[in-house]
């Protein structure tokens, strides 16, 4: 099952180089999207998992990987900000619980966990234990370390709840309260197995805000103690010797080579355990290569044997299937849970550039909407391989409605409506005018790092230089679009991906107004706006009811308000698609759109 980290939202930022993307008919969408998806989807393997149970595996082989950026640190606080060293440091760690979507309730991981509501005091505490056979332990030696409570306790008060960090995790450690004001969750060690975690309200779902990872508190206490904040963030630079990190996780990192790559070794005291008492993951090493041009590189590799999994983008994956022979098979699961997004920028600090006049107004943003035709990007981006996105949740979130949709679809005539309403008219040569007479021109912020999201961008440009309006595809280095988005908010438009929401609640950084991912105009100090002031409050209340009819009332309207609104346009769900070695025993190996590819236990044949 894969670890639900319920970290404040990434951004996922996808696109590439610019290329003229041929316009199709209905009647050719129509062809390429039945045709396409039929045939591939036959020559592909569906294996979602449903609960089935782990089989017994050996101890063998080399998992071969890729990431395409070096790590940035070995620190536990700074991976926070970087996707890279994140993933990598999430293998010498572990969370204290997980979520099983089969049985939709919480499971023990490093903890085993009682809730207790005192409704009188209207308080929630989640009372942790933690598991006797968890360890701390570093590679070639015996020395074994328990984790204790500190691993939580300390690192969530001394580093996570201490501002001057400027930890992503600061602002999750808050509630608010009825009178609008924010009390924090106290954590409150018990002794060396045992703390809690004290709401001061009762809140629908604690454990999706209680799930932490560990830390080796012991270490970072030691420099806190001795140096402060720069003693804690000064530790497990890249410039560490790899095999001085401890793990509690699966793995241990056992080598960095700068540009080159990153070798994990199986950590056999890994706490999860087969029937036979072997710790639950069988390849020996995992040697992850450090690929600059990921999205041609990848693909050689994997042909050439040299990666086990693959997972081709739809210009190439034809090729992929056809080609599958003895060597590799290829699975599929079901269109993606998340989407990307098409979003404006109205940030009133530029309150003086056109652009920040149209995009302020609801009915631009539903015009855009209108002028985005996402048949055309299923069929030319996607190979038909995709699903139109018109719903605020996933349909794995409990409050999915299928009745609450997108009403701004595809539509030039409504299009051209919304804008007159506005005050926006083409002059005799086709151009649109705004109500001052300005021509509509604006800029499409990319990633210059992929490929498919461009064939997006210049589709969206074809259809809206439909209607006179021109938009100038741009493609920006990717930390430079990062810069722009947490820090400068120099930017007019762009098109990100934001992950998914199994939990209404899982976007505390993106759709309340004082989010620092609020793309469109973030971290407010008061809501700029009636609609955002009411999201804000409908945040808030689903996030304390408990009473599901209520909070399916309040969770509705909130998704009704942001479906008219607009400020992030939701683009297609893409069909996943995974190649993997042969060489492998698939009985362990499941691949669908909540859990993605379960690698965990996966063996050497």
């Amino acid at each position: 099952m894969k670890i639900l980290k319920f970290l404040p939202v990434f951004l996922v930022l996808s696109l590439a180089a610019c290329k003229k993307v041929p316009e199709m008919t209905l009647e050719e969408i129509d062809e390429v999207i039945n045709l396409n998806s039929t045939k591939i989807i036959e020559k592909t393997v569906s294996k979602p998992y449903e609960g089935q149970d782990f089989k017994d595996g050996k101890i063998d082989g080399i998992w071969y990987s890729s990431i395409d950026s070096d790590p940035k640190t070995f620190n536990a606080l700074i991976a926070e900000r970087d996707g890279s060293s994140a993933s990598i440091m999430s293998q010498v760690t572990d969370y204290i619980v997980d979520y099983d979507f089969i049985k939709k309730e919480w499971i023990p991981r490093l903890c085993f966990f009682e809730i207790s509501v005192d409704e009188k005091k209207d308080e929630l505490t989640v009372h942790f234990t933690v598991r006797d056979d968890a360890y701390w332990s570093y590679f070639g030696k015996k020395e074994k370390v328990p984790v204790t409570s500190d691993d939580i306790v300390w690192w969530y008060d001394n580093v996570s709840g201490n501002p001057d960090f400027q930890s992503s995790a600061y602002s999750g450690q808050f509630v608010m309260m009825k009178d609008g004001s924010y009390k924090r969750i106290e954590a409150k060690k018990i002794d060396d197995k045992h703390f809690d975690l004290i709401y001061p309200r009762i809140i629908a779902n604690p454990m999706l805000a209680s799930n932490v990872d560990a830390k080796p508190c012991w270490i970072y206490k030691e420099a806190f103690d001795k140096d402060g904040i720069d003693g804690v963030k000064n530790l497990f630079s890249v410039n560490t010797d790899p095999k001085n990190i401890p793990s509690c996780g699966k793995f241990f990192i056992t080598e960095y080579s700068p540009g080159q790559r990153l070798v994990f070794t199986r950590n056999p005291d890994y706490w999860e355990k087969d029937s036979k008492g072997e710790a639950f993951q069988y390849c020996t090493k995992k040697i992850c290569q450090i690929i600059n041009d990921h999205q041609n590189t990848e693909k050689l590799l994997f042909l050439q044997g040299k990666l086990e999994t693959y997972s081709p983008q739809p210009e190439n994956l034809s090729d992929i299937i056809n080609a599958q022979g003895d060597s590799y098979t290829v699975y599929n699961s079901e269109g993606s849970l998340g989407a990307q997004m098409w979003s404006f920028n109205q940030n009133p600090k530029n309150n003086d550039k056109p652009f920040y006049r149209w995009f302020t107004k609801k009915e631009f943003r539903q015009a855009m909407s209108c002028l985005l035709n996402r048949d055309r990007i299923i069929s030319q981006s996607y190979r038909g391989l995709a699903s139109a996105k018109y719903d605020f949740f996933p349909k794995g979130n409990q409050f999915y409605d299928e009745n609450i949709k997108l009403k701004y679809t595809y539509d030039k005539a409504k299009a051209l409506e919304l804008l007159k309403s506005i005050g926006f008219v083409q002059n005799k040569d086709g151009i649109m005018l705004d109500d001052k007479g300005l021509a509509v021109e604006f800029d499409l912020a990319i990633a210059s790092t992929a490929n498919i999201s461009n064939d997006i961008a210049q589709i969206i440009s074809d259809e809206c230089k439909s209607v006179g309006i021109t938009v100038n595809v741009r493609q920006t280095d990717f930390q430079k679009m990062v810069e722009m988005l947490t820090a400068t908010y120099d930017w007019e438009s762009i098109i990100i991906g934001l992950g998914s929401y199994l939990f209404p609640t899982q976007g505390s950084n993106v759709w309340p107004s004082n989010g620092n991912l609020h793309l469109w105009y973030p971290l407010q100090k008061s809501p700029a706006t009636e609609w955002e002031k009411r999201i804000d409050y409908l945040y808030n209340e689903g996030q304390y009811t408990i009473d599901e009819v209520k909070a399916k009332q309040i969770w509705d309207e909130y998704q009704t308000i942001l479906l008219e609104q607009c400020p992030m346009i939701y683009l297609v769900c893409a069909r996943s698609f995974i190649a993997i070695n042969n060489r492998w025993d698939f009985t362990n190996f499941y691949f669908d759109n909540i859990n993605g590819a379960m690698t965990e236990h996966i063996y050497v044949k």
